[in-house]
C-alpha cells in the first residue's frame, strides 16, 4: 500500500497506474516548465498552450475531487456537452502563466493518488461492500476506471502540448495498455451512432506485444469487452502510441495505415479503416 506521498502499489488501482499518473503529470509539467510563451497554437486544436494546460489543471481537480467522493457535475456525458462545459470552465478560469499551471497539473494529479490511497487505508480499517459508482463527466465509473480516465486524458492532452512545444511526448506501450479500462468502458458511450447504423460485425484489437480487446457490433449497437471474440471479422493490430492517437482522435486510420502502425486480416479486412470512425472522441 502507498502513502499520498509514497509510490507503490495501490489496493483500488491496477499495478502501475498510480506511479503512471504520477509520472505523466510530472513529464506535462516539465515540458512546461519555463515556457516563454503559452500564446502558441495546438496543432488541430483551437486551444492555445496556454488554454490547454489550464483545461488539464481543472480536470485533474475535477477528478480529484470525485476520487474523494465530493459531488462534481461536468456536462451529461455527451462529448457536445462536455466541450460546452469545457469551454464554460476556462472562461472563468484566468490562469495561463506556464508554471503555475504545471504546478496546478503535479498537485491535483497528487491530490488524486491521494484520495484512493485514503480510500484504501479506510477499506482496510472497516471493510465494506463496494459503494456507488462514481458519476464522472462520461457517466458512473468505479474508481479504478476513473484513474485510467484520469491517465488518458493527460496522455491525450500532454501529447498535444508536446506537439505545440516541440518536445519529446510521454506516450509508450506501458501507459497506453492503463488506458484499456476507461477506453472498454466509455466507447459505448461515445459511439457515433450515425457512423455504426446497421453495422454487424466482430473486431478483435490487438496492441504489438501486448493487450487486447474485442467490440462486437450487432445491428450498430456495441458492445466491448476485455476478451476478444471467437472468429473475428477484423483482426486489427497496432503500434500502441498510434492506437491511442486514433482512439482519441489525433491521427486518422490511413495515416496510421500508411506509417505502418496498423495491420489488419480477417473474413472482412477491410472493416479496418472504419473502426476508428465510429466513436466520437470526448
Amino acid at each position: 500500500m502507498t502513502t499520498a506521498a509514497g509510490r507503490g502499489t495501490l489496493g483500488t488501482l491496477p499495478e502501475g497506474l498510480g506511479d503512471a499518473i504520477r509520472d505523466t503529470a510530472a513529464e506535462i509539467a516539465a515540458l512546461l516548465s519555463g515556457a516563454a510563451d503559452t500564446g502558441i497554437a495546438v496543432p488541430g486544436s483551437e486551444w492555445t498552450v496556454g488554454e490547454a494546460a489550464a483545461h488539464l489543471a481543472q480536470a485533474n481537480e475535477l477528478m480529484a475531487d470525485i476520487a474523494a467522493g465530493r459531488e462534481r457535475r461536468h456536462g451529461d456525458g455527451t462529448p457536445q456537452s462536455l466541450a460546452a462545459a469545457n469551454a464554460l470552465a476556462l472562461a472563468g478560469f484566468a490562469e495561463r502563466g506556464a508554471d503555475p499551471l504545471a504546478a496546478m497539473i503535479v498537485e491535483h494529479a497528487e491530490a488524486f493518488v491521494g484520495a484512493v490511497a485514503a480510500r484504501d487505508a479506510r477499506e482496510d480499517r472497516e471493510p465494506a461492500a463496494p459503494g456507488e459508482p462514481l458519476h464522472t463527466p462520461l457517466g458512473p465509473m468505479d474508481l479504478a476506471t476513473l484513474g485510467s480516465y484520469l491517465l488518458t486524458h493527460m496522455l491525450g492532452h500532454g501529447w498535444d502540448l508536446a506537439r505545440a512545444l516541440r518536445r519529446p511526448h510521454m506516450v509508450d506501450r506501458r501507459r497506453v495498455e492503463l488506458t484499456f479500462p476507461f477506453l472498454i468502458t466509455a466507447m459505448p458511450r461515445v459511439l457515433d451512432a450515425s457512423a455504426a447504423a446497421g453495422l454487424t460485425a466482430r473486431y478483435e484489437i490487438r496492441l504489438w506485444g501486448g493487450a487486447s480487446f474485442g467490440v462486437t457490433f450487432a445491428d450498430g449497437r456495441p458492445v466491448v469487452e476485455a476478451r476478444t471474440p471467437e472468429r473475428p471479422d477484423c483482426t486489427i493490430l497496432t503500434e500502441p502510441v498510434a492506437f491511442l492517437l486514433m482512439a482519441l482522435g489525433r491521427r486518422g486510420p490511413w495515416g496510421a495505415m500508411a506509417r505502418g502502425g496498423v495491420l489488419a486480416w480477417g473474413r472482412r479486412p477491410w472493416l479496418a479503416p472504419r473502426f476508428p470512425t465510429l466513436f466520437a472522441a470526448p
